[in-house]
């Protein structure tokens, strides 16, 4: 009947349709699924008043039910309900027709559809209707359409947020103007869940160059500081993001430095975590590469809240607190503030935590601040050497690069070397290197920066000291590990302290170089022959030094140097020496020997009552490796006739001729197994109640003393030569000479070549290295 051509009929079906529409939502349901709802649409522009009214009244019942909402939207008849708003029309028409736009108002769709076809402006006029029911529809329609626009944008700009991830769409609304609007909801307006989201959507859109570089231009940046004072903290954080991914451009990260540091860091002290964590986020970009916004953050006094945060319970404050804290500590002022504010130890916690991230982070921290040996004995004496040493096994790729970093630097001296290898670093780092995808360059440095700041360890497992790695007081000769990590797993190199306080045995003699005595003063009863006397007893001083001076000080000059008179209570096979062996130098001998004797049978007695003269559970004294004045004296008389030599070769020459002498002198090929050397060696170790014997003591010495003599006295006054251990206790010096300018060729260097120093069979002899293992066939 709707479809009739007759007026009178299309009266009566519309208000027998109103009546069963009145009578609840199950009819309303009935009607939409027989149709009714297209050809009513139709009638509401019909020329017969009645039939327009009728179908008014309809859709003023219908349109309660959602999906009649949702059909009346898609055909689009709008237009033609706000067409009933029209003065002219009756009450009734203003009733229905003002019913049906109050219930399509409570849909965002529907709320735009009334706003494009111009239904704001009848609803108001309407206000003045004298029917009250009239009067209730318009208003309930225009506070829905007032009361959600805020919404509608919120929901607007957290789509357009969502929508410019999207390269195309990025580019769609820029050309469309549509940043420029987003940048104007921003600044302008006061509600925060709008700044929130139009921060948010600023963040997207400048990870883009281009966008960056618009938002710069449009000067984005001082809206974004206005946001970070917002009292919401969604805005702050949204805010601190934006200006996180503006950091990418370099004008946007000058203009933070003085506006927007300051807001940040004020922000890192509030109660907030995730603010925080945003605005450390901010900081940390803002800091990267560029030192001038690294003095801002400590002038504002950024430091002490960073440090804070590296105790926090969120993993992304704490690794953006340390990254901010690492770039600061690339300047050495910032350095030593940050070190001032107890940062070693704030990052113990960091480095124990499960997060990759924030291990990474912690580590590359400890590589920025452990740069003296104050900030790395700290981080010992915190026990944070434990956990660095640890994240050297993590299978993340970064933190295994950052930890290692960090072990190279901490490895820059001796002590905390000799640490790290006590706590394994070595082994994991050999172990690392020997993965091809899993060393890297750090690893690489990190294990040659142990082994070099260790040199005993490095000589025992490499086998080799360049000319780089100098000798100092403490070194010990160990002997080698064939394979240090895969043949002898779990060997390790014991402390000096440890292997002198071991009772002798039959392994190899440990060679000790040591010239620097200890301090501590023995006991006024006990005459100072520390020297001789076994190392479990610390009780050396520079008196020895005075008295080994003194009895070396006959000494014969005219090789440049001297030999003392009661060097050797006998000499040995085959030596030439140019001390006379005259009757009156053997009962020198003898009359030395037995003094000797009856001096050790008095320390023996002293030992037994070194503890009563202490005191019995006295605290223990601090240990010092044994004193070799023997040594000493070596290094004064090569310091003072070597040294001046003017020409390297010489002083080479007549630096091995005094090794030899000092070890027994030369030896002949043939002559070489009658050379009595391993029971010299065995008597000193009896004598000294110990497997460390002192290089200086050592009279009847074969390949491996003779070169590690020549080693440490060439690296006392400067002579560069590398010390090469080889098999069956052969041990040899490499030295580099420059070779003669060939004629005709003024001012070109050739290229320096590789000799081996003699110290057995002629000392002092140089043979040219061509073929390693030619060369020492020959030579050996």
């Amino acid at each position: 009947m709707l479809n009739s051509p007759e007026e009178e009929i299309l009266a009566k079906a519309c208000e027998a349709i109103y009546r069963f529409a009145l009578k609840g939502e199950e009819n309303k349901a009935t009607l939409l699924e027989l149709g009714a709802v297209e050809p009513l649409t139709k009638l509401l522009t019909h020329e017969d008043k009645t039939v327009r009214r009728n179908a008014t009244m309809i859709f003023g019942i219908l349109a309660s039910n959602n999906d009649v909402k949702k059909l009346l939207r898609e055909l689009d008849v709008m237009n033609s309900i706000i067409a009933q708003l029209a003065p002219e029309e009756e009450v009734v028409i203003h009733e229905f027709a003002s019913l049906c736009l109050a219930n399509m108002s409570a849909e965002y769709t529907s709320k735009v559809q009334i706003f494009e076809n111009g239904g704001l402006e009848p609803l108001i006029r309407l206000l003045a209707s004298p029917d009250p029911d009239v009067k209730k529809n318009s208003i309930e329609c225009i506070y829905n359409l007032v009361q959600e626009l805020n919404d509608l944008h919120i929901e607007a700009l957290s789509v357009i947020a969502n929508c410019l991830e999207d390269m195309d769409t990025l580019i769609l609304i820029q050309q469309t103007g549509g940043l420029k609007k987003l940048l104007s909801f921003a600044e302008n307006s006061t509600i925060p869940d709008i700044q929130k989201n139009a921060a948010k959507a600023i963040t997207k859109a400048a990870y883009d160059p281009e966008i960056r570089k618009l938002f710069h231009e449009q000067e984005v940046e001082k809206c974004l500081v206005a946001l970070l004072g917002s009292e919401n903290d969604g805005t702050k954080i949204a805010a601190s993001q934006a200006i996180s991914a503006m950091c990418e451009n370099s004008g946007s990260k000058e203009f933070f430095n003085n506006q927007g540091i300051p807001q940040l860091i004020l922000l890192l002290k509030g109660d907030n975590e995730e603010v925080r964590e945003a605005a450390s986020l901010a900081l940390a970009n803002l800091t990267t590469c560029n030192t001038a916004n690294a003095n801002a953050v400590a002038e504002a006094d950024g430091v002490d809240p960073l440090i804070n945060i590296l105790s926090s319970t969120r993993d992304g404050a704490v690794a953006n607190a340390a990254t901010v804290l690492a770039n600061l500590a690339m300047q050495e002022p910032l350095r030593v503030n940050i070190q001032n504010h107890d940062v070693v130890r704030a990052l113990i916690g960091p480095l124990r935590s499960a997060n990759t991230v924030v291990q990474s982070k912690a580590a590359l921290t400890v590589a920025a601040t452990a740069c003296d040996v104050e900030a790395r004995t700290e981080l010992r004496n915190s026990g944070g050497l434990e956990p660095l040493v640890e994240l050297l096994r993590s299978k993340n790729e970064e933190v295994r690069r950052h930890a290692s970093w960090a072990v190279m630097v901490c490895a820059n001296d001796e002590l905390m070397a000799v640490e790290l290898c006590k706590l394994g670093a070595l082994d994991i780092l050999e172990e690392v290197n020997l993965s091809v995808s899993r060393k890297n360059k750090f690893s690489e440095m990190a294990y040659n920066k142990l082994l070099n700041n260790n040199l005993s360890l490095k000589y025992s497992v490499t086998g080799y000291l360049s000319s780089s790695n100098i000798i100092s007081d403490g070194f010990y000769d160990y002997g080698r590990f064939l394979n240090y990590l895969q043949i002898n797993p779990g060997t390790k190199l014991l402390p000096l302290k440890d292997l002198c306080l071991q009772e002798p045995s039959d392994q190899r003699a440990v060679l000790l170089v040591n010239s620097k005595s200890s301090d501590v003063s023995p006991p006024p009863s006990t005459e100072d022959k520390s020297s001789d006397v076994g190392y479990g007893r610390s009780i050396s001083s520079s008196s020895s030094l005075r008295r080994a001076s003194k009895e070396k000080s006959n000494y014969h000059f005219s090789t440049g140097f001297g030999s003392p008179t009661e060097e050797k209570s006998e000499p040995p096979s085959g030596r030439n020496t140019a001390v006379s062996k005259g009757t009156t130098k053997e009962k020198g001998s003898r009359k030395v020997r037995g003094k000797k004797e009856e001096e050790k049978v008095k320390e023996e007695e002293e030992a037994s009552t070194l503890p009563k003269l202490m005191g019995e559970g006295s605290p223990e004294k601090e240990w010092y490796p044994p004193f070799d004045p023997d040594f000493c004296v070596y290094v004064y008389e090569v310091t003072k006739s070597i040294f001046p030599i003017t020409n390297i070769k010489e002083q080479i020459e007549v630096l091995a001729k005094y090794v030899a002498e000092k070890m027994g002198g030369k030896i002949s090929k043939e002559k070489l197994h009658d050379f009595s050397w391993e029971l010299h060696i065995s008597e000193l170790k009896f004598q000294l109640k110990s497997n460390v014997v002192p290089i200086g003591q050592i009279k009847k010495g074969i390949f491996y003393h003779r070169a590690l003599l020549f080693k440490a006295l060439a690296d006392k006054i400067g002579i560069g030569c590398s010390l090469v251990r080889g098999e069956y206790c052969r041990a040899w010096n490499e030295v580099k000479l420059m070779n003669e300018t060939p004629k005709g060729l003024i001012g070109v260097l050739p290229p320096p070549e590789v000799y081996i120093v003699d110290l057995m069979f002629h000392p002092g002899g140089l043979m040219k290295l061509r073929s390693r293992e030619a060369d020492l066939y020959r030579y050996l």
